[in-house]
């Protein structure tokens, strides 16, 4: 199986450097060490680490359900499009329901309370948020 993912031409792991994997017994020395001939390194993850697959899941969830699953993507270079937008968006625009519902990295800048609040958008809608200038 490892031959088979590091192939010239048409194995998945052809054009990548790392695979993480868990400690499971089937990646064994003889394993690793086909990887390693790809010159793809094995990397395993921390024994006793069960949340850190859960905190993955849960952000390809988030990408998943709330900006690729509303599109219809063109290959590849559109598919870099939509992350390149929804990560700041992500980040710095939208509130978070399991943080309070507030900004994660909020902005530095200050506002005044009569400033004017505007709409702006990302992907054509797809993603919109509000912002207030600053004075």
């Amino acid at each position: 199986m490892a031959r088979n993912v590091t192939m010239d031409e048409w194995g998945f792991l052809q054009y990548c450097h790392y695979l993480i994997h868990d400690r499971y017994t089937k990646y064994t020395k003889s394993f690793q060490t086909i990887l390693e001939a790809g010159k793809v390194k094995s990397v395993k993850l921390p024994a006793r680490s069960p949340n850190l697959n859960a905190y993955a899941e849960r952000r390809v969830r988030a990408v998943k359900e709330e900006c690729l699953s509303k599109l219809i993507l063109f290959g590849v270079g559109s598919l870099w499009r939509a992350l390149d937008n929804y990560m700041p968006h992500y980040h710095e625009e939208r509130n978070h329901q399991g943080m309070s519902n507030v900004l994660l990295f909020p902005q530095k800048e200050k506002s005044r309370p009569d400033a004017a609040i505007e709409c702006h958008e990302r992907l054509g809608g797809l993603m919109r948020y509000d912002h207030c200038n600053a004075a």
